[in-house]
């Protein structure tokens, strides 16, 4: 490898990491837009067609080289999935303990990995498990008692699908990203059309359209053609452990928006306590990916 490709792969990556960066600064506002006041009442299934329609706005536009492959199936069908679950779970609890159960997806992620596709793990790998285990047993803990099993498995749900989502970027790599994300979401829209349009849920006032605009936009569509184009130079771990400043900023962004209102649910102590497991589990992932490695020189 030459000088100037050796710059230019390292220039990849540093791109690569700022675009997560940003992408996880617009993906914090989730709960910002999920609690917000104008979208009171509105089930999962709702709030995931809307944000899905206006994040093709934005999206679709920008495809340049549509393919078409058998296996946007499984990817598209992975993706509503996603949506369902992140958005049932954060309408009907409270947020930080929705985002945090979808920061687990590391678990799936490795696990998947050596199970399915025999790939090897470190033991920094199985030590963040571990510490990710404790961390979603000790949320799910108060919990268990007052929901049903389906709710519990509903909220596992939320890293799983998430999980599988990256590992679908990171399969469909070799597309451009503003199709396989753009397609992601026109399948989600067309998913989910019915139940609304039965429901008959939607914006009514310039406040909400303009909201769901934004949600969709800013907080969706943006951020996930950003993340899809970085996965393409990172791998799904260094990409998972970078997007922890989503967990970190969104329960802040909620309270000082909607921390005065009376329907404000305050992290529970089980959701602290837990985070803190998985935020240390992700730590030490991120700790030794990033170690400096030791670079041979071999003399001309």
């Amino acid at each position: 490898m030459t000088e100037a490709e050796s710059s230019n792969g390292a220039g990849s990556v540093a791109r690569a990491r700022l675009m997560i960066v940003i992408a996880a600064l617009l993906w914090s506002t989730s709960g910002f837009f999920a609690k917000a006041p104008w979208f009171v009442g509105w089930p999962g299934y709702a709030m995931a067609f809307w944000r899905a329609l206006f994040a093709c706005v934005i999206l679709l536009p920008m495809v340049r080289r549509p393919q078409w492959s058998v296996r946007l199936i499984p990817v598209t069908a992975i993706f509503v999935a996603m949506n369902y679950t992140y958005l049932t779970v954060m309408e009907g609890s409270e947020a930080s303990s929705a985002i945090w159960l979808q920061y687990t997806a590391p678990i799936w992620v490795i696990t998947l990995g050596v199970v399915l596709l025999k790939e090897k793990a470190s033991k920094a790998d199985w030590l963040m498990v571990a510490f990710q285990m404790v961390g979603v047993a000790v949320i799910l803990a108060p919990q268990w008692y007052v929901n049903s099993v389906g709710g519990l498995l509903l909220k596992l749900g939320v890293g799983v699908t998430y999980a599988l989502v990256v590992l679908s970027l990171r399969w469909m790599k070799a597309y451009e990203a503003a199709w396989i994300v753009g397609i992601n979401h026109l399948v989600t829209c067309l998913v989910f059309l019915p139940f609304v349009v039965l429901a008959g849920i939607g914006p009514t006032t310039a406040v909400q359209w303009v909201a769901v605009a934004a949600f969709g936009m800013l907080q969706m569509g943006l951020p996930y053609w950003l993340f899809a184009r970085s996965v393409q130079h990172l791998s799904g771990h260094e990409a998972t452990g970078i997007v922890i400043l989503e967990p970190i900023l969104l329960p802040v962004w909620v309270f000082l928006a909607w921390g005065h209102l009376s329907s404000y649910e305050s992290p529970g102590m089980g959701t602290i306590i837990g985070a803190v497991f998985i935020l240390i589990g992700l730590l030490v992932k991120i700790t030794h990916e990033w170690k400096p490695r030791r670079r041979l020189h071999h003399g001309g």
